[in-house]
């Protein structure tokens, strides 16, 4: 698939433009095992890239306009001047974001050709961040880390698309290795590579799209992150992090309580997940998963009963473990299932209304050169 996307993200410059890029690049959007709302806490959280991918072809131009066009036929093209990169609005936003967030002083053409699904918290808008910040920072020679891509990336979708986002998506995104996932550690941005041995163990990994869709910049979201930095305060803490259970439940009644309980409880998890896959007890994941979901539900309360009936149906039908994903209010449910029955568990969640989207995914490589 990856190459079949170069090659047509290349064709498609080509008809836009009529030259040569100077290069194409791909990031893929990723899944994130555990650790919800966790990142933007200065938690630790554990994703994986999957194969499903973003590719940007891109090329420098002689004056200051940057133009970015798609090649999906329902998707307007945009144009601004380089002075102007922090005003774009709808999808431009993602990648014109990125290059303000980068600093460029010239122009650029950039055209799209996305894989990964939109909504579906599969992470498509750190996808396209991650591809036009690797493209732009290679061909420019920027000489810039993917930490620092990562960055500025979160940068575009906190300052120019308005969703107070963690650094996990686009960190996932560029750092990410084949067959393992990422401890990331959200503070320091150290980071481990966790092979996760599902395949040898004869598990596979569902991504169960609820087709309920969401937006991050809506309220929700920072809702939510706003009670987190609210508990921080009260607990005398610098990030949530630093909280211990005792100390959560010590706190008043309400939604900070809540929402700190669920991060607290949720640093935990992947801990506990980690040290499980590296102890070769890999299907004792799904339990994990479980919990994760019901502190979601409870306490962060950010699931829909839609994503509940999914997760009741992904079990009910022999899934070791699944949870909601993302930022919530809808997207999609990771679940983790005995590889003999995952057929079976795609059926039984496709009998639900709305009839969700069933994807198996792996564990892939993260930002590239493709051409």
């Amino acid at each position: 698939m990856s190459a079949e996307g170069a090659d047509r993200i290349l064709e498609a410059f080509r008809d836009v433009h009529g030259r040569d890029p100077e290069g194409v690049f791909s990031a893929p959007g990723r899944v994130n095992l555990i650790g919800e709302h966790t990142d933007h806490n200065e938690g630790h959280v554990l994703p994986f890239a999957i194969d499903r991918r973003t590719f940007v072809a891109a090329a420098r131009r002689d004056d200051d306009r940057v133009t970015v066009c798609s090649d999906d036929p329902g998707t307007e093209p945009a144009e601004l001047v380089v002075g102007k990169l922090g005003i774009a609005t709808g999808w431009s936003a993602y990648p014109l974001g990125t290059l303000w967030a980068l600093g460029v002083e010239r122009g650029w053409d950039l055209v799209v050709h996305g894989e990964v699904p939109l909504g579906a918290g599969l992470s498509s808008s750190a996808a396209l961040e991650s591809a036009v910040a690797l493209a732009v920072s290679e061909l420019a020679g920027l000489g810039l880390d993917r930490v620092a891509l990562a960055a500025a990336g979160r940068r575009a979708e906190n300052e120019v698309v308005g969703a107070p986002v963690g650094i996990m998506d686009q960190a996932a995104s560029l750092l990410c290795r084949e067959g393992s996932a990422l401890l990331l550690d959200c503070r320091s941005m150290a980071t481990e590579d966790v092979a996760l041995g599902f395949e040898t163990a004869g598990l596979a990994v569902l991504v169960i799209d609820s087709r309920v869709r969401h937006d991050l910049a809506d309220g929700g979201y920072a809702d939510r992150r706003a009670a987190c930095v609210a508990a921080a305060e009260a607990l005398g803490v610098p990030a949530l992090r630093d909280a211990t259970p005792a100390a959560v439940e010590n706190l008043p009644e309400g939604a900070p309580r809540k929402r700190a309980r669920h991060v607290v409880t949720e640093e935990a998890r992947v801990h506990e997940t980690v040290a499980l896959v590296r102890a070769g007890r890999p299907r004792e994941v799904g339990a994990v998963l479980t919990a994760s979901h019901a502190s979601l539900r409870d306490d962060y309360e950010v699931s829909v009963p839609e994503v509940d009936a999914i997760v009741g149906a992904a079990v009910g039908a022999g899934a070791l473990g699944a949870r909601i994903m993302g930022g919530g209010f809808g997207g999609s449910v990771i679940a983790l299932v005995p590889t003999d029955r995952a057929a079976a568990v795609g059926e039984a969640c496709r009998t639900l209304d709305p009839e969700p989207t069933v994807r198996e995914v792996a564990p892939a490589p993260g930002a590239r050169r493709e051409r």
